[in-house]
């Protein structure tokens, strides 16, 4: 079993809002073979607490407009760990030194990576043929 569409372009909606916000190192892994609770971590770093911060909000805000609102958000007082679980995503904005301690991409290195680029250009907007009616 594969991430849904949906997860797949919530997951690339997050990682552009992030890499809006000047995150670094953005990742997305297809965990959706390996847990049943969700198709997709988003992994981004800001390399202090208010970029943290700052990233989180942008993602929700992002994921908002899409009419997405997080079921759970975990870790906003320290700003070093932030946690939005969106049901079908789960992304987890950390600072530098907390990435590098608990390696995620190590402990899920079996997992897809799904291809992302941060560049701006590179956005698809859906044309109005492709939605559902």
């Amino acid at each position: 079993m594969t991430a849904t569409d949906f997860a797949r372009e919530l997951a690339i909606a997050a990682a552009h809002a992030a890499a809006d916000k000047i995150a670094s190192d953005i990742v997305l892994l297809d965990v959706s073979d390996r847990l049943a609770i969700t198709d997709v971590f988003v992994l981004a770093t800001g390399t202090n607490e208010r970029q943290v911060e700052a990233i989180v909000d942008e993602v929700e805000l992002k994921l908002r407009e899409k009419g997405v609102k997080p079921v759970r958000r975990e870790g906003q007082r320290d700003g070093r760990w932030v946690l939005l679980d969106f049901a079908e995503i789960v992304v987890h904005v950390q600072h530098t030194e907390e990435r590098a301690y608990y390696g995620l991409e190590r402990l899920w290195r079996d997992c897809p990576v799904i291809p992302f680029d941060p560049r701006p250009d590179t956005r698809v907007e859906p044309r109005s043929s492709d939605t559902l009616t």
